[in-house]
């Protein structure tokens, strides 16, 4: 197999999309269509074979992964995907199949959420398998919503549940990207953030962007099935504050705007519960128990170590 056959049969395989991309992939670059009064949000991820997954998971699954983890980021800014560039570090041994298998899981998640696939590139070499997806998003009439702009007072809600996610929601996930959508219609969220290294770690990130603190109520966080299932001595709920690749949202909204959410369930028609988990407070984060004990809450979580 050489970079010229999966070339063609990406043109053969990927439809024309001219109202997004007039130039498209064989050429040295895409060509977007882009509305001057829209915001560009752009994002990036690399998964590593070994680390973000294996072999065993399948080509299909494994795609569909490095696409959704991209669309995941632009949800939790509330920006509508466009567009994505795919590359590739191939091993030598991998065939042509594999790699169409790894396209197709891209392929379907961007047909149903109306991406146009424009290009990207492959390199093989004899390493592991290495895929680094780029994708890009318009911004609607409510702007981006950043990780900056939680205020004390405001509380702070998530979709889904969490925990467990090795057992599968970490390949199979839906980005909430139409959540996204629903959640600043109904509302003014003031701040988001994606769950993808832990609910933890990532509550620590959006204090850390906003200037304030919070308390996370114990009994409150929607715990999956999934982390009751795991057998390694930790609990569902340090599963569901820990392990990462949940992809769920966690925003910050006034306390009369979440009261209403938690009333009507606004994405109740997509199967997805929005819960209430806590508190901005001006200082500190901190885990509270149904009895009133109240613990610090350190940013536990996945975190990338090199050096």
């Amino acid at each position: 197999m050489t970079e010229l056959d999966l070339v063609t049969w990406l043109r053969r395989r990927l439809p024309d999309n001219p109202t997004v991309a007039p130039v498209a992939i064989g050429d040295d670059a895409a060509v977007l269509s882009w509305q001057s009064d829209k915001q560009l949000v752009l994002t990036t991820d690399m998964l590593l074979e070994g680390s973000c997954f294996l072999i065993e998971h399948g080509f299909r699954r494994v795609g569909r992964k490095a696409l959704a983890v991209n669309l995941s980021d632009l949800a939790a800014m509330a920006a509508e995907p466009v567009a994505a560039v795919v590359s590739l570090a191939l091993p030598r041994s991998m065939s042509l199949s594999a790699v169409q298998e790894l396209y197709e899981g891209m392929i379907a998640l961007a047909d149903e959420f109306g991406v146009a696939i424009v290009g990207g590139d492959t390199n093989s070499w004899n390493g592991p398998l290495a895929i680094n997806v780029t994708a890009c998003g318009r911004v609607g009439k409510h702007g981006p919503v950043l990780r900056r702009g939680a205020q004390p007072g405001d509380w702070l809600m998530i979709t889904g549940t969490l925990g467990g996610s090795i057992l599968g929601k970490h390949l199979d996930f839906i980005p909430r990207v139409r959540e996204a959508h629903r959640l600043v219609e109904n509302a003014c969220v003031h701040a988001m953030i994606d769950v993808s290294d832990g609910l933890a770690r990532d509550l620590h990130r959006l204090c850390e962007e906003s200037g304030c603190g919070a308390v996370i109520f114990a009994e409150q966080v929607p715990i999956s099935p999934a982390a009751g299932m795991l057998r390694d001595g930790r609990t569902p709920l340090e599963h569901a504050l820990a392990d990462g690749e949940d992809f769920e949202l966690l925003f910050a909204v006034a306390p009369e705007d979440a009261q209403k959410m938690l009333s009507q369930q606004p994405l109740q028609d997509l199967q997805t519960p929005i819960s209430h988990i806590g508190l901005c407070i001006p200082e500190g984060i901190y885990l509270r128990y149904a009895d009133g004990r109240q613990v610090q809450l350190p940013p536990l979580g996945y975190v990338h170590e090199f050096g």
